[in-house]
């Protein structure tokens, strides 16, 4: 498709845009990082969902990603991936959907945190590595746990034991770089603890990976590390950029909304984006700024000072001037288009079934399939 063949006009709104320029620019930052602290990038594709993002993460290659459904799983080994990370704790009566994966050539790993599950993935002949909980946010086991080093045994002996891994998920809610470095090296030491555990006990533990994208990007030091896993990175998001992982400027994502309307006297502007485009996620709210349901730009994608979506019903937003911002409501007539900002990009762009790639403020040069499910 040319640059200049789809305007923006022409697309049926509610309509999620992809900024391919800016996109790349953010997998680039994150390809350095990694490359600068010697270990691995596994790219976590749940929030992309999309083969033709998998090709640019790796650069044009099939490397090695993590994703969050055997849905996932299923279409990128499809595509060409091998090595597959199912960061999810395993449930028993999916084994077999991942053996038939492993059985297509598809060298697919799962987690685990517990000895019921390390029974099932030894009798199913399929490869784990075990969870570490590094900050109490999620699963997983304390590095000095005795279960560590009885579920690592078990493994070993089917001779399924990978290494271990951790995510510091309440890294979400710290602001600022020096605290994504502390979180970072907690997620470290957890995983390195208990790497050490096992090798102490006599078992290997070949693989030690950790990573979210907030310490991805605020770690200094991942000696003793393999891999590094972040997700959001590729689009970033509000959520993101109220903590200081990136700026609004970084952000690849946005909805495309019509105006629909006005009620003057309450100062709210109506547009055909509600929560079923923008999702029910509200992440901003408990950080410094509430950014509403998103941050409201200009059809090119500038931002608009002061302006939110301050409410949201189904298929109905309410565009409002931020809470302590003096005004005025800017005059936007009915059938104006604007591109609206989300806190979550994966939460947005699970209400859609495609991406409409943009670059720069051109209009539409290409349309990404995204795939759904479990």
């Amino acid at each position: 498709m040319n640059a200049d063949q789809t305007g923006l006009d022409k697309l049926t709104t509610p309509a999620l845009l992809l900024d391919q320029q800016k996109m790349m620019r953010n997998i680039t930052r994150l390809d350095a990082r990694a490359q600068a602290l010697g270990v691995t990038l596994r790219p976590h594709l749940k929030t992309a969902k999309s083969t033709e993002i998998s090709k640019r993460v790796g650069g044009g290659t099939r490397g090695p990603i993590t994703v969050s459904t055997l849905a996932e799983a299923e279409e990128f080994h499809a595509a060409g991936h091998k090595d597959i990370l199912y960061a999810v704790g395993i449930a028993p009566r999916k084994l077999p959907r991942v053996q038939a994966l492993r059985t297509q050539g598809c060298d697919l790993t799962v987690i685990l945190d517990n000895v019921p599950q390390a029974q099932a993935v030894v009798e199913a002949g399929v490869p784990a590595l075990i969870e570490i909980n590094s900050d109490g946010h999620r699963g997983g086991l304390q590095p000095d746990d005795p279960e560590l080093i009885e579920i690592g045994q078990l493994l070993a002996g089917g001779g399924m034991l990978r290494g271990v891994m951790t995510h510091a998920g309440a890294s979400y809610s710290q602001r600022g770089d020096e605290k994504h470095a502390t979180y970072a090296e907690v997620e470290r030491r957890a995983a390195i603890d208990a790497a050490q555990a096992l090798r102490a006990a006599g078992l290997t533990c070949p693989i030690v990976s950790v990573g979210s994208t907030p310490t991805a990007h605020g770690a200094r030091d991942l000696s003793g590390v393999t891999e590094l896993r972040a997700g959001v990175y590729v689009f970033f998001d509000l959520v993101m950029a109220g903590i200081d992982v990136c700026t609004l400027d970084d952000l690849a994502l946005s909805v495309l909304t019509t105006v629909i309307g006005h009620q003057t006297a309450k100062g709210w502007i109506m547009i055909d984006a509600g929560w079923m485009a923008m999702s029910r996620d509200r992440g901003t709210a408990v950080q410094d700024v509430d950014q509403g349901y998103g941050v409201v730009c200009d059809e090119q994608g500038r931002v608009i000072s002061d302006l939110i979506v301050g409410s949201a019903n189904q298929e109905h937003g309410v565009i409002t001037l931020r809470p302590g911002a003096a005004g005025p409501l800017p005059v936007f007539p009915v059938g104006t288009l604007l591109r609206i900002l989300p806190n979550h990009a994966c939460a947005t762009a699970a209400q859609f079934d495609h991406y409409n790639v943009v670059e720069g403020e051109s209009g539409v040069i290409d349309v990404w399939p995204r795939f759904r499910g479990w």
